[in-house]
């Protein structure tokens, strides 16, 4: 339950050592947010981010193993996460895989082993989730989708897919769990140098890790639905979605 003073006290983190989760469970404890459970597979990483977290004013940091890639096994590991941490404030949604498009065109099972992380693991996490969060009446659960979502290009389009489908499911979402106490913010980042577009070269308008992070803090404090980060992304992607498909194949091909 968030303090007097509206400050966020506790955070589950679903894809626990993602680059932009960390920097908003930073920002966040730097802001009170004294109870974070990490959830995810590589445990040693985990603990090296439970390290920066205790260091940025987190006292309580729980490691929770959890596997993307096994959606069935979801609702029981977000069932004891809850059991043991009875009210959560704030659900972030971070984990995920890029893949290599070039690969994935090529390797069909690839690409729907992507899928299954980055859609249906999504989409069984994000519902086990928000039925605790409908139950104890309040809480935010922010889902990191991506702009590569709004219009698939050629380069990434299977990525791009799974964004797109993510960020329909996550409004939806969001819509049902309207009146509840309980809400969805979706993010929706340009390109985030991380650990996981290591080596590619920058996107136009790039922006950092905490960047975002600053982004969705300052979005679950005013009560967003939808965050662009960099803001100026959204009437971007206005007018990108519009163009004639001739005309965004062009533009794209330029990326």
């Amino acid at each position: 339950m968030q303090d007097a003073l509206g400050a966020i006290q506790s955070v589950l983190v679903l894809g626990g050592a993602s680059d932009i989760a960390t920097a908003t469970v930073e920002r966040l404890a730097a802001d009170r947010c004294r109870t974070v459970v990490l959830a995810g597979r590589d445990m040693t990483k985990l603990g090296e981010t439970a390290d920066t977290l205790q260091q940025a004013g987190a006292e309580t940091v729980d490691l929770v193993h959890f596997d993307a890639d096994d959606p069935a096994s979801h609702a029981e590991v977000i069932a004891k996460v809850w059991a043991d941490h009875p009210d959560l404030d704030v659900v972030i949604l971070a984990f995920g895989r890029l893949g290599d498009q070039e690969d994935l065109a090529h390797d069909p099972a690839s690409a729907a082993s992507l899928a299954v992380t980055n859609y249906a693991g999504a989409v069984s996490a994000s519902l086990a989730a928000a039925e605790h969060l409908r139950r104890q009446a309040h809480g935010t659960l922010v889902i990191i989708s991506s702009v590569a979502g709004e219009r698939a290009r050629a380069d990434n389009y299977v990525y791009g897919s799974t964004k797109a489908g993510l960020d329909a499911f996550a409004q939806g979402l969001g819509d049902d769990l309207d009146g509840s106490g309980a809400r969805v913010m979706v993010v929706r980042p340009g390109f985030v140098r991380t650990s996981m577009t290591e080596g590619m070269p920058d996107g136009p308008m790039a922006t950092t890790a905490d960047a975002v992070a600053a982004d969705i803090v300052a979005g679950i404090r005013r009560g967003a639905h939808t965050v662009y980060s960099p803001a100026k992304l959204r009437p971007v992607f206005a007018v990108l979605k519009a163009l004639p498909r001739p005309l965004w194949r062009k533009i794209a091909a330029r990326r």
